[in-house]
């Protein structure tokens, strides 16, 4: 199985920053500017199974991608975050994080990772909220 993250070039995309253990890859995406993702450099499916050393790296490389973008681009503000498994949206099954620079002017200004999944059309259907509580009301749904 080939994975295009394990390959040094990823077609269509720029490999931006790099250390030993991971590289930020800028994604060339025609409306998020610059957005890219930082990625381990050996195979590892999510973030749940990445090393010590690979966690510190990818945290270093953030702090050094904010900087190189913050000088180009100045945004407003970032989303940063992971999807773990086809059902939260991994399109690749290779662990990578998101950076994804945003900005006041835009159309979703102030709608962040978690807004399409706060949506009522989102909601679980009854029977499988209860069969996977044990029958018992989720703590969310118990506070409400």
């Amino acid at each position: 199985m080939s994975c295009p993250f394990c390959e040094p070039q990823v077609s269509g995309q720029v490999l931006v920053e790099k250390d030993e253990h991971c590289m930020f890859i800028d994604l060339q995406h025609e409306i998020l500017a610059e957005s890219g993702i930082i990625v381990p450099r050996v195979h590892r499916e999510t973030p749940f199974e990445l090393t010590e050393s690979e966690v510190a790296s990818t945290f270093r490389l953030l702090r050094a991608v904010k900087v190189r973008l913050d000088s180009r681009l100045a945004p407003d503000g970032y989303n940063v975050g992971w999807n773990c498994g086809s059902c939260a949206g991994q399109q690749v099954s290779h662990a990578h994080l998101h950076v994804i620079p945003r900005f006041s002017d835009e159309p979703l200004a102030g709608k962040g990772i978690r807004y399409w999944l706060k949506q009522a059309a989102n909601r679980r259907p009854e029977a499988l909220t209860n069969r996977s509580t044990g029958g018992a009301a989720s703590p969310a749904r118990r506070l409400a």
